[in-house]
């Protein structure tokens, strides 16, 4: 290559080579950044209702404070449980302990039905240990004073010794025997009989009413 060639070329090479030191690089523009977004303020949680202050008034059909109640109420515990079909807590305590008994002619044996009676009792005895109760013994008028008095007292021995072999104490429980004197049905016919031929039952200490404690 020949002198005269080689200078134009090496002119054009530091053209070229000025031009591009010239040239500033663009530089792409960094991506912005979204400003932070603030948080809700946090609402504040519903305080709580107060709760309802009590009443003072009754419930709907509850006796008010110091009215005298119904007989299930005289202080006499009720008892849980059903006796011979029937549901002891809502029996009235104080009606199924006076409850009587009946006795076949001349027998002083009890049936079944009073059986099922007396355990009704020895389950409203046991809910109250201070109550004490009264047996009296009672006849038809046929036979002799004599005789209805004995028979009366052995009637009245039969659910007394019943409720002492279930474990009620013997000082619970008087007895006594009235005969024929005091009849609840006056008339001489079979039915007034058996009307007759009882056990009757009386709370003597420990219920309300009785005038002991």
């Amino acid at each position: 290559m020949t002198i005269s060639r080689t200078i134009p070329l090496t002119f054009a090479i530091a053209g070229v080579l000025t031009a591009c030191s010239r040239v500033t690089p663009t530089t792409e523009p960094a991506p912005s950044t979204p400003a932070p977004v603030a948080a809700p303020a946090a609402t504040p949680a519903a305080a709580p209702a107060p709760a309802p202050a009590p009443s003072s008034a009754p419930a709907a059909g509850a006796p008010a404070a110091g009215t005298a109640s119904t007989a299930v109420g005289d202080r006499l515990a009720g008892a849980t449980g059903s006796v011979g079909g029937r549901d002891l807590s809502t029996s009235d305590p104080r009606a199924v302990l006076t409850e009587m008994i009946f006795f076949d002619y001349d027998q002083s044996e009890l049936r079944s039905e009073a059986r099922a009676t007396l355990d009704a009792k020895l389950a409203f005895l046991q809910s109250n240990p201070s109550i004490r109760i009264r047996v009296a013994g009672h006849t038809d008028e046929r036979g002799s004073d004599e005789y209805n008095i004995a028979l009366g007292m052995r009637r009245a021995a039969a659910a007394k010794r019943y409720l002492v072999d279930l474990g009620i104490a013997e000082s619970r429980i008087a007895v006594v025997s009235f005969g024929e004197e005091r009849a609840l049905n006056t008339e001489s016919t079979e039915a007034a009989w058996a009307q007759n031929r009882r056990d009757e039952f009386e709370i003597v200490a420990g219920g309300a009413g009785t005038g002991t404690k």
